[in-house]
């Protein structure tokens, strides 16, 4: 099951198509592809979940920004799960 049941399996396998070749990947288009644009982080699970508050985005952020370029990247986002 995808990111909690949440994907289509079939979505996922028509964007990780559109970008087999290299220098193809473009994230918008994958997160629009797959069903994740517009959504912000806590409906990437649920869809009826809370938008998350300035604050906590804040937080967030800050916490798994670790190259400070204001985004959290793959790696980051993984080192902040392991963490």
């Amino acid at each position: 099951m995808a990111l909690a049941g949440l994907l289509k399996e079939g979505d996922i396998a028509a964007a990780l198509k559109e970008c087999e070749a290299a220098d193809s990947f473009n994230y918008k288009n994958f997160f629009a592809k797959v069903g994740l644009a517009g959504k912000l982080f806590l409906q990437n699970f649920s869809g009826s979940a809370r938008a998350l508050t300035d604050a906590e985005t804040k937080v967030f952020l800050k916490a798994g920004d670790s190259d400070g370029d204001g985004k959290i990247g793959v790696d980051e986002f993984a080192a902040m799960i392991k963490a």
